[in-house]
């Protein structure tokens, strides 16, 4: 049985989604994966790019408010931002809560050029969080 996994932001727009597309894309195998927000505004465009440069296509995806999930049972809730952590609720059948603090890439003021690399970086270092799995239990599961 799959070990289920959701990822929370503010958002649901970059952070939570980039994660997402990448644990289904390494391990959907293994993990049921979900995202949410505490406030959704819509999928970033600028993930999907990030996204895509990986050979990762999330532009199906959507954006979720956190209540769609709350009735649910996970082994991980994974906060991806500060805010998300501090507004989260109790979620009472989640096995592990996990705090993941990254920048917001939507909020990068500069030139588009400037605004990639800034998706770029946060989707790699959520991506180095998951090939970390195996020090927090995730790996042969």
């Amino acid at each position: 049985m799959k070990q289920r996994v959701l990822f929370l932001c503010t958002g649901n727009s970059a952070r939570s989604q980039m994660a997402e597309g990448l644990l289904r894309s390494l391990a959907g195998d293994r993990y049921d994966v979900y995202s949410a927000g505490t406030h959704p505004v819509g999928l970033n465009y600028g993930g999907v790019v990030a996204m895509q440069e990986l050979d990762i296509d999330i532009s199906a995806q959507r954006s979720k408010r956190m209540d769609e999930f709350t009735d649910q049972t996970f082994d991980y809730l994974i906060t991806v931002c500060d805010r998300a952590k501090e507004s989260c609720p109790c979620w009472p059948h989640t096995g592990r809560l996990v705090h993941w603090s990254f920048e917001d890439p939507a909020a990068t003021i500069g030139s588009p050029e400037e605004r990639r690399t800034a998706f770029r970086s946060v989707r790699d270092h959520i991506k180095a969080r998951i090939d970390e799995f195996p020090s927090i239990g995730f790996a042969g599961a």
